[in-house]
């Protein structure tokens, strides 16, 4: 089934502007439409610095109707409404005064692909908040429907009189220009993975809707399955056995059906019963625990519970440590990588804090493949210290 397109990049004119979001069309327009989407043939709609919301809102409801695989790339800027407090994306007549009659309501956005089904539909987002908005995102998440995969991120505001560029979206065409096109959640790490430091305090959009293979990769590893006794032969006469009973249910399909149904609690239950088992029969720092304790820190994710999620990221940097594994090993540096982009979303200042003095600690220690992550974690706790509560 051929699938479609869409790319907006919308940004105001004038002082307003922080981010120059239509310079990633040329390079998204390089980009085959098939490529973009994934699927054998593929339409393309786009829009540029568009001027009125009900017309962006038409081209929604446009390729909302399409019974295809859905590909959404926006770049932009993200703004507040000062009646309301609630976030648009600015188009290019926006001011600060005029949101509310200039600008795109982001539940538009949500509304109309509420309706698609499930796994048909995913967006990229790459969007830089204004100062409004980025105070917003401390306490709020942006919702984009819960039937769609997300995935991008949200910067802060740039630095005074700078106009910043999107470079997440930019890196996406460039990983796509290649011709070949990654799963989403693998080329939205890659995308992201090659961004510069100060990515590190963006917020990161990461959600992977249902249906999906496993959350968060969990199908890669054979699931833990304690040893059972093996049944003695029957000492006397032999009876019939009674009919098999149905094949057990592996943990990870159990635990995806659980996060596609919203039953987060049952789903961090099963994980953690088997993080028991496994840290009982080869110990607390055994490859089958550990794996568990990631399945956790990623059903956190999921049920966005970001704190829990850090936290159960950085038990896991600081066991593989002490077990003995280098700072500069990939399970090392993936553990403590998580967990700063999860701090990254923390929006309870109290909770920040305590969890951002770990991990500067960390990051002491674990500096990553990208310089200035330790800086970056010591800028946002004096700002956050600044901030009143």
């Amino acid at each position: 089934m051929p699938g479609t397109v869409l790319l907006l990049a919308a940004s105001p004119v004038g002082k307003s502007c922080l981010v120059d979001a239509a310079s990633v069309l040329p390079v998204l327009a390089a980009v085959p439409p098939a490529v973009l989407s994934g699927t054998d043939t593929a339409n393309v709609v786009e829009l540029a610095d568009p001027l009125e919301p009900q017309a962006v809102l038409t081209r929604l409801r446009a390729v909302a109707a399409t019974p295809g695989p859905l590909t959404v790339f926006v770049a932009g800027q993200l703004v507040l409404d000062r009646r309301q407090h609630l976030p648009h994306l600015a188009l290019a007549r926006t001011t600060p005064a005029t949101v509310r009659y200039t600008a795109l309501p982001w539940q538009w956005i949500r509304e109309e692909f509420r309706l698609r089904a499930p796994g048909t539909t995913t967006l990229f987002l790459d969007l830089h908040a204004d100062a409004d908005a980025w105070g917003w995102l401390r306490t709020h998440t942006l919702d984009s429907g819960r039937n769609n995969a997300v995935l991008g991120r949200i910067a802060p505001p740039p630095s005074r009189r700078t106009v910043a560029a999107p470079m997440y979206m930019r890196t996406l065409a460039t990983i796509l220009r290649s011709g070949w096109r990654p799963p989403v959640e693998q080329l939205h790490q890659q995308a992201f993975g090659r961004l510069g430091p100060d990515a590190y305090g963006d917020v990161v959009l990461s959600v992977l809707p249902a249906p999906v293979a496993a959350p968060g990769g969990f199908a890669s590893r054979a699931p833990y399955r304690p040893e059972r006794p093996r049944p003695q032969a029957p000492a006397g006469p032999v009876v019939p056995a009674k009919p098999a009973q149905p094949p057990q249910v592996d943990p990870h399909t159990y635990i995806t059906a659980a996060v596609q149904a919203g039953r987060h609690q049952d789903a961090e239950a099963v994980a953690a019963a088997h993080e028991e088992a496994a840290a009982r029969a080869q110990g607390p720092a055994s490859e089958q625990a550990l794996h568990w304790s990631e399945v956790r820190a990623d059903l956190a994710m999921f049920a966005r519970d970001s704190a829990r999620s850090c936290r159960i990221w950085l038990t896991v940097a600081e066991t593989r440590l002490t077990a003995g594994q280098e700072p500069d090993s990939p399970t090392v540096e993936k553990a403590v990588d998580r967990a700063h982009h999860q701090w990254g979303q923390v929006r309870d200042k109290t909770r920040a804090q305590e969890l951002g003095a770990l991990l500067a600690q960390l990051r002491a220690r674990v500096p990553g493949r990208r310089p200035g992550a330790l800086e970056n974690v010591r800028r946002q706790l004096r700002e956050l210290q600044a901030t009143p509560f």
